[in-house]
């Protein structure tokens, strides 16, 4: 017979520099409705997200608590970075304004990191990469989650980011050729750092690479980084 803790629904938010995706997952971390996605506001504030959210919210159905990756560094739901949307967000306690608004618990994490915790196998060095909006990147050793690392912000090419270098705004400016060489000198110089057993490539822009990837690399659907959003709840 299931226990109340196998009845519990999750809703899982992902928050990206150009789109809110939202599904329901059960307690094994399956998805029960489908994906819904609608652009990010342009003016991505707290508040124009935030009421965004509360229209696909309202379209759901049932949920028991949140889960929500976010774009930047969170600690304790707080937003510290935000550098692909508004920066009022810095300071802004999500988790806190989340609940208020639909009387759930939420927890909130970088959204790389929820997307790692939908793909990783809990083996050796593990490193995931999304190629979206801007790059993230998050590192996990044996299954444990280092958080809120952002590689993306480091130099690759002399005083130029991976950011700046792989991000979204470079691939429309230079084409899918010359940002596939640049994705994959990304990764070289990753497996020189991280020495990891494998790298997983996610986020919108995974799948336009045009480049041989190297055995330990795999791309990962997009998908992942709401499926993830269960283990935010596993203590």
């Amino acid at each position: 017979m299931p226990t109340a803790a196998d009845d519990v629904l999750t809703l899982a938010i992902d928050i990206g520099g150009s789109g809110l995706k939202m599904l329901t997952l059960d307690a094994n971390g399956e998805a029960l409705t489908e994906r819904l996605r609608v652009a990010t506001p342009k003016k991505a504030t707290p508040e124009a997200v935030l009421k965004a959210l509360d229209g696909m919210i309202a379209k759901h159905g049932a949920f028991d608590r949140i889960s929500v990756g976010f774009p930047g560094v969170v600690t304790g739901g707080v937003i510290f970075t935000a550098v692909n949307l508004d920066k009022s967000w810095v300071g802004f306690d999500l988790a806190k304004a989340l609940q208020e608004r639909t009387g759930r618990p939420v927890r909130v994490a970088n959204d790389a990191d929820v997307q790692g915790l939908g793909v990783v196998e809990g083996r050796g060095v593990e490193l995931v990469l999304t190629l979206g909006t801007g790059m993230g990147s998050a590192l996990f050793v044996n299954g444990r989650l280092v958080p809120n690392l952002e590689l993306a912000h480091h130099p690759l090419r002399k005083d130029r980011t991976y950011e700046d270098l792989v991000g979204d705004a470079a691939l429309k400016k230079i084409g899918v050729e010359r940002w596939s060489r640049r994705v994959r000198k990304a990764i070289d110089t990753l497996e020189e750092t991280f020495n990891y057993r494998l790298l997983y490539l996610g986020g919108g822009n995974a799948d336009k690479l045009e480049t041989e990837l190297p055995k330990n690399v795999k791309i990962v659907s997009n998908l992942a980084g709401l499926l993830g959003g269960i283990a935010l709840w596993r203590d």
